[in-house]
């Protein structure tokens, strides 16, 4: 039995939608703040085999009761405040989320473990999901790995650091079988109208302009969320609790190139109606407070102990389908726009 914190959000959503939980039991904890959107789980949520807790991270009670109930072997923490400009205009949601949220959740794990056979507590996993900002950022050679020091720039990538390390410490001091990875840029459908991908997307349908900060030469490594989701499987399934683990895309871009990218697919799949190409909507704006200059992972590791391979390995072959992606579901853009203006 799984538990998943943060189902309804974009990587937590689609993590549940694997081929690995189809017809099986799974329950799915999302507290469904702006971007927890419940839509995002149909129409796996429609499975009577499926259970849903509207229950935040922090209730330590309420994860216990779950764990106990539902004799959970597996916990993956994909719950987190996640958008970086957010935590510069208001940290403390983000210290209360990824940093006590992620204590609260340890210490649930940490009771219910103590209570195991010893038998179950050789099959339990608790893997926790991160991020490649923790690292800080690379100049213009390197890439990031499992041993690379911390370094975080933002409220958002220091809270996530904290949680890393919290994760590690319950594993070293009380022996939960913790697992933590690291990811670089996730992109995909149904990602929250916040990041930069499905920004752009949606800017550009409404025909408004296309913010990118200072001249768009920040550089990030993008990886499709259904490979990531397939290296966090691989990582419960196979890798050693513990352990940390990096997954990327290999596909180190420039934001103005990626924008640019997604002004060319617009402009094939649909046009504007003054003939203009959405190029031309693209404005530079002020830069973002400790904006990082560039990430990229190096997940050999993850390939030569997990065996993880990329499905999209050319990322505009990804991103293609990604805004198709859009441009397919007006209604969960309408929906998810809705719910976000009253945050």
């Amino acid at each position: 039995m799984i538990l998943v914190t943060g189902a309804a959000g974009f990587i937590g959503s689609s993590f549940v939608k694997m081929p690995h939980f189809k017809g099986k039991t799974l329950i799915a904890v999302d507290s469904l703040t702006y971007a927890g959107h419940l839509p995002n789980l149909f129409p796996e949520s429609e499975n009577p085999q499926f259970l849903l807790s509207t229950s935040a991270i922090g209730d330590y009670a309420t994860t216990l009761k779950l764990l106990q109930e539902h004799g959970v072997n597996t916990v993956v923490n994909f719950a987190a405040e996640s958008h970086v400009d957010n935590s510069i205009n208001g940290p403390e949601v983000f210290v209360q989320t990824n940093v006590v949220g992620t204590f609260r959740l340890l210490e649930a794990a940490r009771h219910y473990f103590q209570e195991l056979s010893l038998d179950a507590k050789k099959n339990f996993r608790l893997l926790h999901v991160s991020t490649d900002e923790v690292f800080g950022e690379l100049g213009k050679t390197g890439k990031f790995s499992e041993t690379t020091s911390y370094d975080p720039s933002s409220p958002y990538s220091a809270t996530k650091a904290a949680s890393d390390h919290l994760v590690r410490a319950w594993h070293k001091t009380y022996g939960l079988p913790t697992i933590v990875t690291n990811c670089s840029n996730n992109y995909g459908p149904r990602q929250f109208p916040e990041k930069l991908i499905p920004r752009m997307i949606l800017c550009a349908l409404n025909e408004q302009p296309l913010p990118v900060y200072g001249r768009g030469e920040n550089i990030r490594d993008w990886i499709h969320v259904e490979d990531h989701c397939q290296g966090i499987w691989l990582a419960l399934t196979k890798g050693t609790p513990g352990e940390t683990y990096c997954f990327g895309g290999n596909s180190e871009r420039r934001n103005i190139d990626v924008v640019t990218g997604i002004c060319q697919i617009m402009d094939e799949l649909k046009p504007r109606a003054n003939g203009k190409s959405y190029r031309d909507l693209i404005t530079f704006v002020e830069d973002r407070l400790g904006h990082d200059w560039r990430y990229a992972i190096d997940d050999s590791k993850a390939q030569r102990e997990l065996g993880f391979n990329r499905k999209f390995s050319k990322f505009e072959d990804g991103l293609k389908e990604t805004v198709k992606w859009y441009l397919d579901n007006p209604e969960w853009i309408q929906s998810v726009l809705e719910k976000g203006s009253k945050k």
